[in-house]
């Protein structure tokens, strides 16, 4: 009788702590994991450009030398988008969404006419701040700066 009632305090003992396990894990899993490196994608932070540059490839399919190139124009406005927000400039939502209209721009007359609505494609399957879909890494055409609809 009493190795029963020992099992049965056990088996109610292991389910508890396997519920407070489970409640304990769920808030660690929100918060994610620690990115790797600053600006790797994880987070809220802007996503490298190489990472930018291979999610449109996967889309797109770009050659080398489009790789180069938009490669190049990502890391420049890297670089500015850094600077406003060390700087904690006031505008920079929206300097940060005129730069990502622009490296659109520039990256859509690299492509060619096929590629073209394959990037608008892209670029529209892509989660945007202030319309309820924004948030992580993965947030606008690589970055976390909303842009205007197109």
């Amino acid at each position: 009788m009493k190795m029963m009632m020992l099992r049965r305090y056990a088996m109610r003992a292991g389910a508890v702590a396997m519920c407070s396990a489970a409640l304990c894990a769920v808030p660690m899993m929100a918060q994610g994991a620690p990115a790797a490196a600053p600006g790797a994608g994880g987070g809220r932070g802007m996503r490298t450009p190489e990472a930018r540059v291979a999610a449109i490839d996967t889309a797109v399919t770009l050659t080398a030398d489009q790789k180069t190139k938009i490669t190049a124009i990502y890391t420049a406005d890297q670089a500015k988008m850094q600077a406003l927000m060390t700087a904690q400039d006031p505008d920079m939502m929206t300097k940060m969404t005129a730069m990502r209209t622009d490296e659109n721009t520039a990256i859509k007359a690299l492509l060619t006419d096929a590629q073209k609505p394959k990037f608008d494609a892209y670029l529209a399957a892509q989660p945007q701040f202030g319309r309820g879909g924004g948030g992580g890494g993965a947030a606008g055409a690589g970055g976390g700066a909303p842009r205007p609809p197109q």
